[in-house]
């Protein structure tokens, strides 16, 4: 399962900024999402980290 943020309608981001106003805090919304990760090989996998390392980011390979 692979997390992002959630899709959120208004009533929901009125209901979020509400308790984030009353708690003085900022909340982010994260959802579960049903995906599977894409088969690499080792080459392919040394390829994807070098360029996490040069952008300073994480990348997940999925399959489409």
């Amino acid at each position: 399962m692979l997390w992002s943020y959630s899709k959120l309608d208004d009533e929901k981001v009125k209901k979020i900024a509400e308790l984030e106003k009353k708690l003085n805090v900022t909340l982010l919304a994260f959802s579960g999402q049903e995906i599977k990760n894409a088969e690499l090989s080792a080459d392919e996998l040394k390829q994807i980290e070098e360029l996490e390392g040069k952008l300073g980011l994480s990348l997940v390979a999925v399959k489409a």
